[in-house]
């Protein structure tokens, strides 16, 4: 890698400034005046009319005309009178003796003092502070209005004015020294940092690239199973960068207020320009990217909208001024194609799922803060958990140290990885529940079924562990069995296999009880997916020859069973599919009930010995299958 040059004092100080201005935030928008609508406005002097209305009220108060006043004076019947300039209060005694409060006008009356007097009234002036009365009245209802409004804001995500910057764009901006991310944090998918490496060299050293007239990719796509590790992939890219960070969501640009998704493209860019050279980060673009025309109902849809402006955003800026655009998404397949073409999002990354000795380097990533036993093997842990991706890997990791520290060890054995093993791949263990003796020989004499079958025959994976203590939410049993190395293609024969060890528990049961239970519902499930497979995708049905009748696309990282679409095949067609796909299952059952017939000795005591232990390894039943067979030839040698 070159070394870095020292760059201008511009360069620097521009850096610098940007630095400060993302740290800091947009100080010219905190400076902002917090303006209203006018329909708000319009709310805020109902409520205060509302509020003085009430402050003014009073139910107990009885309005009486001057002369009333009068001759209640004169017949003695009022007290404690207040008068100011313009009416006069007191406490009034009605016919029934009841008194109450009342009111009335002040007029101009030279007699009023002397009549009050010669009735012996007790009255008194009063003086009334206009501006503390407009203060409780106006001003302190307004204030509180306002009050409020600033709760609710806050409340619904930011400051009041957040409310009139629907166009503004979420996305989060991280610094260049912000993010602490680098690629030795990333482990599993060298082939991805490599891809990566390029654009790294690109934003730290752009006119190397110049001067050769060379064109950096526009976009990346980062494609794989969720968990792969795609997001921290593209912080890593920043971090080792050290350029500005932006991160957003796709389903953070689609709003239900129309054009507000393509407002926020339009800001991200403007944002992205004006902070070069930087990366923008969208993840799930899928949420955005779906491919036009997929709803015919609605064509012209405000995410549609929202995919066109980016479109024309990213034909919009030139390469030149250091914006590199970063996708990722496990469903490439509904991306418009539009997105996906050479000027958009040129190159496509495959993050895709560790192999052994990847699993192996994300082990050693996460064991950094975890305090190991002496007896820790990451290969062997490594080794049996294929299909593991990063994110399974970690939460592997954590799982055995809580359960370390919660039976107080001062470090993790290989006991607790074996033990959070069992608990990712099977589900919690549920000793407490009470199951009735004959289902846990039912249970017992399944699992044996799968776990002879599948050492039985050489396509099938050997056996790892056999349990019958319930697990997760419907788990009765389990037989795990691990692959001896990473498999990418599948032969006719191994197919086969798998499906004899699926429906090995069903013919056990049916071998020894003489009748079958539901316990082998995903069992059956599992093998007719298999079987159809190999008719309608894989060719390998002699009768229907080396076609194809599988025309729906799959999601290539996703496990979603597509909806039913249009067959482009006939009815007959069909029946002699499903009379396939029937005869390779019922090829299988009878090769599995003639094995398991003739091991019934085998099957027996396997299986008396599971109900003893509860769970037997693997090579125990390794074992006991060696001393059997062994015990066999000294019987046939007599």
């Amino acid at each position: 890698m070159p070394k870095e040059k020292p760059r201008p004092k511009k360069d620097l100080k521009k850096r610098k400034d940007i630095i400060l201005e993302i740290k800091g935030g947009n100080k010219d928008k905190e400076k902002k005046t917090k303006s209203f609508t006018f329909l708000y406005f319009i709310i805020a002097i109902i409520g205060i009319f509302v509020i003085h209305s009430y402050l003014s009220f009073r139910s107990e108060i009885k309005t009486v005309p001057y002369s009333e006043f009068k001759g209640l004076v004169a017949q003695m019947k009022v007290s404690d009178l207040i008068i100011d300039a313009e009416k006069i209060q007191g406490t009034m005694t009605q016919q029934d003796g009841k008194k109450v409060k009342f009111v009335t006008s002040r007029v101009e009356d030279p007699d009023l003092v002397k009549d009050l007097q010669k009735s012996n009234v007790q009255f008194s002036g009063s003086f009334e502070n206009k501006i503390l009365r407009v203060i409780i009245e106006w001003i302190l209802p307004f204030a509180i209005i306002i009050l409020i409004w600033n709760l609710l804001m806050r409340r619904m995500g930011g400051a009041p004015s957040s409310v009139l910057n629907f166009g503004k764009s979420r996305g989060k901006i991280y610094g260049e020294d912000e993010i602490k991310i680098t690629f030795e944090d990333v482990a599993g998918v060298d082939e991805a940092k490599e891809e990566l490496q390029e654009i790294i060299e690109y934003l730290r050293y752009p006119q190397k690239f110049l001067d050769l007239g060379g064109k950096i990719p526009k976009g990346i796509l980062l494609v794989g199973p969720p968990g792969t590790g795609k997001t921290l992939l593209a912080k890593a890219v920043a971090g080792e960068a050290k350029v500005p960070f932006f991160s957003m969501s796709g389903s953070d640009f689609v709003e239900m207020f129309v054009g507000v998704g393509a407002s926020r493209v339009r800001d991200l860019f403007s944002q992205a320009q004006q902070k070069a050279p930087c990366i923008i980060f969208i993840d799930e673009l899928d949420a955005l990217g779906k491919a036009r025309g997929m709803n015919p109902l609605s064509s012209h849809d405000e995410r549609e909208q929202t995919l066109n402006q980016l479109l024309s955003e990213m034909d919009g800026f030139d390469t030149k001024t250091g914006v590199i655009i970063v996708g990722a998404t496990n469903r490439p397949e509904i991306l418009d194609p539009a997105l996906l073409r050479p000027g958009r999002f040129d190159r496509h990354v495959l993050v895709d799922r560790p192999d052994i000795k990847g699993r192996e380097e994300i082990l050693k990533v996460h064991i950094r803060e975890v305090k190991l036993g002496h007896q820790v093997d990451l290969s062997v842990i490594a080794a049996r958990t294929p299909g593991f991706v990063g994110a399974d890997l970690a939460n592997l990791i954590n799982e055995a140290a809580l359960l370390a520290a919660r039976k107080g060890k001062s470090s993790v054995s290989m006991e607790e990885f074996e033990e959070a093993i069992d608990r990712v791949v099977a589900g919690l263990e549920k000793k407490k529940k009470v199951m009735s003796k004959k289902e846990k020989e039912i249970v017992a004499y399944h699992e044996t079924g799968h776990a002879l079958m599948a050492e039985s025959l050489e396509g099938a994976d050997p056996v790892h562990k056999i349990s019958i203590i319930p697990r997760g939410i419907s788990a009765l049993g389990y037989t795990m069995q691990l692959p001896t190395e990473d498999r990418y293609l599948m032969t006719k024969s191994e197919l086969i296999d798998r499906m004899c060890v699926l429906l090995g528990g069903r013919i056990a049961e049916e071998v020894i009880f003489g009748e079958i239970s539901t316990g082998a519902q995903n069992d059956l499930a599992r093998a007719t997916d298999i079987a159809r497979s190999m008719v309608k995708q894989y060719g390998m049905s002699e009768k229907l020859g080396h076609m194809t009748f599988e025309q729906e696309r799959k999601p290539l990282f996703l496990d979603i069973t597509p909806g039913s679409g249009a067959k482009e095949y006939s009815e007959e067609t069909a029946r002699e599919i499903d009379n396939e796909v029937k005869a390779i299952i019922e090829h299988s059952y009878t090769k599995v009930k003639d094995t398991l017939t003739k091991k019934r000795d085998l099957l027996e005591l396997v299986a008396r010995t599971l109900l003893e232990k509860e769970s037997i390894d693997g090579e125990e039943l390794r074992n006991m299958l060696k001393e059997h067979a062994e015990g066999d030839h000294d019987n046939e040698s007599r």
